[in-house]
C-alpha cells in the first residue's frame, strides 16, 4: 500500500468516526420542528395545570413550536411520570411536577421509573407555600403556639386535616408535629373541599392546605391563617407570618413545582427548553397568573434542579421512613 493510499484510508476513517456526532447533534440543532407534548401527571384546573398552560403558551413562542399539554393524571402523578420517563429523548416530551418527583419512591415502595435516572432536570419553577388554618370562629387560636399548647394538654385529641395521604400538606403536618413533639391525629380527605368543609363545620381542629386553596376562605374571614410553611413570606399573604416566626424555629416545607424531561434529552435542547421558560417567567402576564394562584417564582439551571431534587429526596425518604407513611 502506497503512502498516498495509507492516507486516503486513514482520513475515511476519520470521516466515518466523526458521523455519528454529527448525526447526534443534529436533531438538537434543528429542533424544534413540531409542536412540543406537555405532560402535567395531575387533572386540569389545579395549580400546576395553570403553570404549564400559562408558561407554555409564552415559552412556546419563544421557541416557534406550541407546547400541547396532555393531562396524564393518577396515582399521585406516578402514571404521567412514568409515561414521561418511557418517551424517547428526542426533545418532545416534557413534564411539570411536583415534591412528589421526592416523596413518590419512599411512600410507594416500588415505583416503575427511577424519578433521578429516568429524568433530566430541566428547571425549578415555583414555590406554592402550604399554610396551617384553623376556623376563624375559635376564639382561642391565634397562633401557631397556641395550636402547639392545646396539643400538649390534650395528647392525641386534637385533628388536623389534609388534602390525603402522602401529599405535601400532609407531610407538613408530619414535620409541624414531629418538630413540635406534639401528638395530633392526622385526618386525611379525598381534596382540599371536603376538608374545609368539614374544619368550617367544626368536625376538625386544624388544616394544613395550599394556599391557593385557603386563599379565599382566608381573605373572606372564614379561615384564620397561623402560619405559612415556607422559609419566608408570601406575597399572597403578606401579613401572615411563616410556621418559623410564629412559635416554630428551624420549620421549612417549600412544596415545589419544576420541570423534567426524559433522561436520553440531550443537553443542548434541555438547556434552550431552560432558557425559554426562564424567559416566560419574566412575563408581566405570567408574574401575574403566578400570584393569582399563590405561587412564588424561582427558576434554576439544569444542574442546581438535579442537586435541589437530590436534597429533597434525601429530606423526605427520612422523615417518611421515621413516621410510618406508606401508600398502596
Amino acid at each position: 500500500m502506497t503512502k498516498r493510499q495509507t492516507l486516503a484510508l486513514l482520513a475515511c476513517a476519520l470521516a466515518s468516526a466523526t458521523l455519528p456526532a454529527a448525526h447526534a447533534q443534529a436533531p438538537a440543532a434543528s429542533w424544534p420542528s413540531k409542536p412540543i407534548r406537555w405532560v402535567v401527571p395531575f387533572p386540569p384546573g389545579g395549580a400546576m395545570d395553570a403553570i404549564a398552560r400559562t408558561l407554555g403558551e409564552k415559552a412556546g413562542k419563544t421557541l416557534g413550536q406550541p407546547f400541547v399539554i396532555e393531562n396524564k393524571p393518577g396515582a399521585g402523578g406516578n402514571i404521567g411520570a412514568d409515561f414521561v420517563a418511557k418517551q424517547p429523548g428526542d426533545g418532545y416530551t416534557l413534564m411539570i411536577t411536583s415534591i412528589g418527583m421526592a416523596t413518590n419512591k419512599p411512600l410507594y415502595g416500588k415505583l416503575s421509573y427511577d424519578p433521578i435516572k429516568d429524568f433530566a432536570p430541566v428547571s425549578l419553577l415555583a414555590v406554592v407555600p402550604n399554610v396551617l388554618v384553623t376556623n376563624a370562629t375559635q376564639p382561642d387560636v391565634k397562633t401557631a403556639k397556641d395550636v402547639i399548647a392545646a396539643a400538649r394538654k390534650a395528647p392525641g385529641k386534637l385533628t388536623y386535616a389534609s388534602a390525603g395521604n402522602g401529599t405535601s400538606i400532609h407531610l407538613a403536618g408530619e414535620v409541624f408535629t414531629s418538630l413540635a413533639q406534639v401528638d395530633m391525629l392526622h385526618v386525611p380527605y379525598k381534596g382540599s373541599g371536603p376538608a374545609v368543609s368539614d374544619l368550617l363545620g367544626g368536625q376538625v381542629n386544624y388544616m394544613f392546605d395550599s394556599i391557593t386553596s385557603a386563599r379565599p376562605h382566608i381573605e373572606s374571614g372564614k379561615l384564620r391563617a397561623l402560619g405559612l410553611t415556607t422559609a419566608k413570606r408570601s406575597k399572597s399573604l403578606p401579613n401572615v407570618p411563616t410556621l418559623a416566626e410564629a412559635g416554630l424555629p428551624g420549620y421549612e416545607v417549600s412544596p415545589w413545582f419544576a420541570v423534567f424531561m426524559p433522561a436520553a434529552t440531550p443537553k443542548d435542547i434541555v438547556a434552550k427548553v431552560n432558557t425559554a421558560l426562564l424567559e416566560a417567567m419574566k412575563d408581566p402576564d405570567v408574574v401575574k397568573r403566578f400570584e393569582t394562584i399563590g405561587a412564588e417564582p424561582v427558576g434554576s439551571a439544569p444542574e442546581e434542579m438535579a442537586q435541589h431534587l437530590a436534597r429533597e429526596s434525601e429530606r423526605w425518604t427520612k422523615l417518611i421512613q421515621e413516621r410510618g407513611i406508606k401508600l398502596d
